[in-house]
């Protein structure tokens, strides 16, 4: 694997390679080659730059520096990129990361082989040589998320496979997999390398077990490579008896200074009479499923009590019945003789958990966790201080005190994980596979800690763990499958009942006698060796692939079917906005409470009271006693409007003498006030035009105009008839964008989104055609709707109703659009709910005319107003309902709505990356 001169005769050829994120060099000027046919191993723990290295090699992320060669062209240039995209095969690191959860094993594969081009008769020949090959296919409709470790790998191999690749990228394909299930994968792979001998094939691993298998090794550590060769290259390069020992030699000085080889003391004899765990027939039902099955087993004080098993056979399970997290179905565990109550904190104290996955605040410093932690567990603060001090002398944590987790080495998160769970001085420790990804160096000091905690301290320490030498280093292990133990002993004692060579030997066969044939590969007749492709055109649109196009929308609709939660919520979640805003947002100023001082007590002051009292717009409430009365009722809200009658009123105005009277109005909301003001004047003028007939006898006064006020299109003036079509615009826009922008989103956390660098699906296939369901739900969305402004609400359909459905249509393309787009600036889902609401809500009430006219705006608010798609679709809405337009009238709108839509969908498409930064 070094540095070819003719690159051309390479799978893949690196020069001068490097890599930066941000001020971290995750490669440095690195040189690798790989011959065709030959599978390597890229050997190193997490953080050296494995998965960057692979990344690169696959096309996902974007060359800063140095010259990426594979299958023999430049992987700067997207038209090499394109063109070998079909030949190569990623699967990324992490249990099913490139898998859909909700869909079936055989969805998986359909997608998949949809996106490479293939037709049903291949597609269908393909997914059941892989199923037979690989012993899927009796689980083919089990969803992918409720398949164990081993089969999501497995299928995560398939989906790889589904197109006959020429090289083969595997990023850590069996960390967190159990034995057997890993012994399974890599006989796969054999099988597959000997009816393919041209295949070339990169694995990342951080077992070293395992890299003896591959043909050649590349060690790497700081995003270098340290050297290259064959495993017993590097033994003897080395001089060393194992790859763990090797890796070692070779690291810098400054990182293996002062290593000594782990040894792992006795424990003395009187030590071993003292029960710290005790379980008799723990058990665990989840349902009908039972996850733990009449556990029993005795644990000592002091002892290293290794947990082993395949994977969701129930070891997390048991670890948290035995924290007290988690109330067992039935049975008991005793800690130090004491029964177990999950309400029992005094017992909980007794306990330290350390999880597999970092579970600290990765905002707070080093110190001000275990600060934290200190007050969670109530140690006394004069006591904090000195057990913080204690503890990172021990541990090694001096340096980094001051320093934020998510900067450290994961060998550093892991030593400060295991500080935390130390915190409160346990007398029982448990570990949840606590070494995982972590550098042989970090490893052996990380169980040289624990050899003290237990030998020294006479700490229990429980721990789960699918490293082989790790297991071997407890002083008991049990072997668990299926929710039950196996076998508990010694782990030189189980090799001997199995008569094996290893522990891993004897751990696989207890396994299979377990579980019988169900879990091995099926020897079918099958054969892995390439399908000839059959031909099937694949119909193309403005250069897209309608059959990618409808494998991204296919996928989409089938997750959103298995989570109704989503459609439901979209549809009675409108519905019921709908309603809500409909009745909730009213123009109607009715009702209004009014109270009067009078200071004049005549029956002419009493008739002005009466005239305002007899309107349908105001509601009496008891007099006003003075201005403090007053004053403390339009506080509390009890009256809108206060009004003062002066004294001598009546004779005043009899004499035509000029009479002041004091209105106060309610000016929180200046526009409804505004709406009072002018029912109080209108009043008022009508009680003098009263007042006048009687006093001159005439019916009419001379020179007087009747003002006779009516209103189009909303006769009745009701709020609901108004109200109900701007709100549909509004809700129209803001969840079909939202639930778009997060189907987009969620791949970005869930880490999918890598199907979309790794595969021929190009970024308008991809968008186009996860766009696609949301439109057809946006639609029957705006049909409900629409339904029940009309039958439920009574707001009259004066215009073409096949109008308003085509500008429906038209407007759900342009809000999923916008969701499309809002999603191209997002990576957490959080962030796109919070976003596409604003984006959509303000502007939609604001600026489109729901409050006021687009034209009565100025500056932005006019730009926002005419370059927003709600304006159009608002105007569509209440002149079909309210004025009887139809497509002559509205022939503007539609054409804005189109125009729209390349727009938008054209600028997502351009800000989706086809490659990772």
């Amino acid at each position: 694997m070094t540095p070819s001169p003719t690159p051309a005769k390479k799978a893949v050829h690196l020069q001068k390679v490097s890599l930066t994120y941000g001020t971290v060099k995750a490669l440095q000027e690195v040189e690798f080659s790989l011959p065709y046919g030959v599978m390597a191993g890229l050997i190193g723990p997490d953080g050296v730059g494995k998965s960057s290295l692979i990344s690169l090699i696959a096309g996902s992320k974007i060359i800063q520096q140095g010259e990426v060669m594979v299958l023999g062209g430049d992987m700067r240039l997207k038209s090499h990129r394109d063109q070998v995209c079909p030949r190569i095969a990623y699967m990324p690191q992490g249990l099913g990361k490139n898998l859909y959860p909700t869909l079936s094993v055989t969805e998986n594969l359909e997608f998949f082989g949809r996106l490479f081009g293939q037709g049903a008769e291949e597609r269908n020949a393909r997914i059941h040589t892989l199923l037979e090959a690989t012993g899927l296919a009796p689980f083919d409709d089990r969803p992918a998320g409720k398949l164990s470790g081993g089969m999501k790998q497995k299928l995560g191999l398939c989906c790889s496979l589904i197109h006959d690749p020429e090289l083969l990228l595997l990023d850590e394909p069996t960390t967190g997999v159990d034995p057997l299930s890993r012994a399974q994968f890599w006989q796969l792979i054999e099988r597959i390398r000997k009816e393919q001998p041209r295949l070339s094939i990169i694995v990342a691993t951080a077992y070293m077990d395992e890299a003896s298998r591959f043909d050649t090794l590349a060690a790497m550590n700081d995003g270098k490579i340290l050297a290259t060769g064959t495993t017993q290259h590097l033994l003897e390069k080395t001089g060393t008896k194992t790859l763990d020992e090797a890796f070692i030699a070779l690291l810098p000085q400054e990182q293996r200074a002062g290593y000594k080889p782990l040894e792992l003391p006795k424990r003395s004899p009187d030590e071993q009479d003292d029960l710290a765990i005790e379980t008799d027939g723990l058990t665990m039902k989840f349902g009908t499923f039972t996850a733990v099955d009449h556990v029993s087993c005795k644990i000592e004080r002091g002892e290293i009590f290794g947990f082993l098993g395949s994977n969701g056979c129930g070891k997390s399970t048991t670890m948290k019945m035995l924290t007290g997290l988690l109330p067992p179905t039935s049975g008991t565990a005793k800690l130090f003789g004491k029964t177990l109550e999950p309400s029992d904190i005094n017992v909980r104290k007794r306990v330290g958990y350390m999880s597999q996955a970092f579970s600290l605040y990765s905002e707070l410093t080093v110190r001000q966790n275990l600060e934290l932690h200190a007050h969670l567990f109530h140690i006394p603060p004069d006591a904090t201080a000195n057990r913080i001090e204690s503890l990172a002398k021990r541990f090694q944590l001096g340096p980094i005190m001051e320093d934020l987790p998510t900067s450290l080495p994961l060998g550093q998160r892991q030593r400060l994980s295991l500080a935390v769970a130390l915190i409160h001085q346990p007398e029982i420790l448990i570990l949840d596979e606590p070494t995982s990804g972590v550098d042989p160096v970090a490893r052996d000091e990380f169980w040289r800690v624990l050899i003290d905690l237990s030998r020294k301290d006479k700490v229990t320490i429980f721990i789960s763990t699918h490293f082989m030498n790790e297991a071997e280093r407890c002083d008991r292990i049990s072997l668990m499958h299926a929710g039950k133990i196996l076998v508990t002993d010694t782990p030189t004692n189980i090799v001997k009942k199995r008569k094996a060579s290893t522990l891993e030997e004897a751990f696989i066969a207890y396994l299979e006698e377990a579980a019988g044939q169900e879990d091995k590969p099926q020897q079918a007749p099958t054969t892995l060796a390439p399908h000839a492709p059959h031909s099937q055109k694949d119909f193309r649109l403005f250069g897209l692939s309608l059959r990618r196009i409808m494998s991204c929308s296919i996928r989409e609709t089938l997750e959103l079917k298995r989570d109704p939660i989503r459609g439901t919520m979209a549809l009675l979640g409108s519905l019921l906005l709908l309603c809500i805003m409909s009745y909730g947002i009213s123009l109607d100023v009715e009702n209004l409470s009014f109270a009067v001082i009078d200071r004049d007590q005549t029956t002419t002051s009493q008739n002005y009271e009466l005239n305002i009292a007899g309107s349908r717009y105001f509601t009496e409430h008891p007099p006003i006693r003075d201005y403090n009365d007053l004053d403390q009722r339009m506080r509390k809200g009890e009256l809108n409007v206060a009004i003062e009658l002066p004294p001598h009123f009546a004779r005043d105005i009899r004499r035509n003498t000029p009479v002041t009277i004091g209105v106060w109005l309610d000016g929180a909301m200046p526009q409804r006030a505004e709406t009072v003001k002018g029912y109080i004047q209108q009043l008022h003028t009508q009680w003098l035009k009263e007042i006048a007939r009687e006093t001159t006898g005439l019916k009419t006064l001379p020179g007087t105009a009747n003002i006779e006020i009516r209103y189009r299109y909303n006769p009745n003036v009701i709020s609901v008839v108004a109200i109900a079509p701007a709100v549909i615009p509004m809700l129209l826009m803001m969840i079909p964008a939202m639930l778009t922008a997060l189907s987009v989103v969620r791949e970005k956390e869930l880490g999918s989104i890598l199907n979309l660098y790794v595969t021929p699906v190009t970024q308008a296939e991809f968008l186009i055609g996860k766009q696609i369901p949301y439109i057809i739900l946006a639609t029957l969305n705006a049909v409900l709707m629409i339904g029940s402004a009309t039958f439920a609400f009574g707001v009259p359909l004066a215009g073409n109703a096949f109008a308003l459905l085509l500008g429906s249509i038209l407007f759900a393309i342009n809000a999923t659009s916008i969701g499309l787009l809002m999603s191209t600036f997002m990576n957490s889902q959080i962030a796109a709910i919070f976003g596409t609401t604003i984006a959509t809500l303000i502007p939609s009430m604001q600026f489109s005319g729901m409050l006021n006219p687009v034209n009565s705006l100025s500056g932005s608010g006019w730009l926002i107003g005419t370059f927003f798609p709600t304006t159009y679709y608002l105007t569509i809405s209440r002149g079909i309902f309210s004025k009887g337009l139809g497509f002559i009238e509205l022939g503007y709108e539609f054409l804005a709505l189109a125009l729209f839509v390349p727009f938008i969908l054209g600028a997502a498409i351009l800000l989706l990356r086809k490659q990772e930064h």
